[in-house]
């Protein structure tokens, strides 16, 4: 059937659907024609965007176009060169991870892309933390290895004035720890709108910067035994509201690569919580824990005890760990600094330093 595409700017291309598919279950059936209301497949139509109108080929009139709302918040996606790379993945260079972030361009509606300086590095604009962690998590389960650098919120200058997105956030939580969450909310530069019992449980709502959300989610499951539901949606670019106090302990960074001795976790206990189980794998500048103080800390969980015939009463104790935190791909990405990466590949998640070499962090500082 010869049809005519209405693109957005008005211009109208003659073009011709050659087949119409309709969805059955998890599969698709060839049909003639499709009823109102039916979700189908128009095959055939090339340069097609969304927002454009398929319209009569004689008398072509376009439908108004979909407004699709903006990114609030960016991420650096790169290619994996720490020295376990290539290991698990099997699509691991730059133009692999560029050839897949531009084909999700065609479906991901609110997804931006923007090439950087260097040809290994890419800017990836979404609408939060979830949407890019989705894509992130769909590229590991396809084979890809990348790192993944800090959520940046998009701050704007609108007539002069620094603007940052503004999201409206609904928290359904039991009531006596409601307190809590509010607590939580208002050092985020939340402000509160409503506060409604609903039996037992209190749903708050509140506008919150973009920025206050990305790690609220952990701390509020936290505080709440796991029991609050968070929900929130993106509604304006309002002025900026100031700094927002972000993580404040240091990382426990690894000296040396080789495996995780649990002799050495166990004397280094006192200096953190680690995130290494007992004979993992690990290599020079990966972030292996969480400092007790606010600074980094570099140490050596590789070396053993050394070994001797002579014996002192009570140095042979029972080495007793306390289980390593595992982050999930959302929380990993949340906890990390600006200088740190977070490691992507199918069978592992890594958190690192960006420059491994210990050096060379000290010559960034100066």
């Amino acid at each position: 059937m010869k049809v005519n595409l209405i693109k957005r700017d008005g211009s109208k291309i003659p073009s011709r659907i050659k087949e119409l598919n309709l969805f059955d279950g998890l599969g698709r059936k060839k049909v003639d024609n499709v009823q109102p209301g039916d979700l189908c497949a128009v095959i055939g139509l090339e340069d097609f965007e969304i927002g454009d109108t398929i319209a009569d080929f004689d008398d072509p009139e376009a439908l108004p176009t979909i407004a699709i709302d903006e990114p609030t918040m960016s991420m650096l996606f790169t290619i994996n060169d720490s020295p376990f790379f290539g290991k698990e993945g099997r699509f691991v260079t730059s133009r692999h991870i560029r050839e897949r972030l531009e084909k999700e361009l065609e479906k991901n509606l609110a997804m931006r892309l923007e090439t950087t300086d260097s040809s290994d590095k890419f800017i990836v604009f979404g609408r939060g933390v979830l949407h890019l962690s989705v894509l992130i998590e769909t590229m590991r389960r396809e084979g890809y290895e990348l790192q993944i650098g800090q959520p940046q919120v998009i701050i704007k200058e609108i007539d002069g004035v620094k603007m940052e997105p503004i999201e409206e956030l609904t928290i359904d939580l039991p009531e006596d720890v409601s307190g809590k969450a509010i607590e939580m909310v208002s050092l985020r530069k939340g402000e509160m709108l409503a506060m409604n019992p609903k039996g037992n449980r209190m749903v708050c709502e509140f506008k919150i910067p973009s920025r206050g959300i990305i790690g609220l989610r952990n701390q509020l499951l936290t505080a709440t035994a796991g029991e609050a539901i968070m929900n929130h949606r993106f509604i304006e670019f309002s002025p900026y509201r100031g700094e927002i106090a972000g993580r404040v302990n240091g990382s426990l960074i690894s000296m040396e690569k080789g495996s995780a001795i649990p002799y050495s976790l166990d004397k280094l206990q006192e200096r953190g919580k680690f995130f290494v189980a007992p004979n993992e794998a690990i290599y020079t500048g990966q972030v292996i824990g969480e400092n007790t103080r606010q600074d980094d800390m570099v140490v050596n969980v590789t070396k053993t005890k050394k070994l001797s015939n002579v014996r002192a009463a009570g140095s042979d104790d029972k080495v007793k760990l306390a289980p390593p935190i595992k982050f999930s791909l959302e929380e990993a990405l949340e906890y990390i600094q600006k200088d740190e990466y977070v490691e992507v590949t199918p069978n592992s998640l890594r958190l690192r330093k960006t420059l491994l070499d210990e050096n060379d962090r000290k010559r960034q500082k100066t």
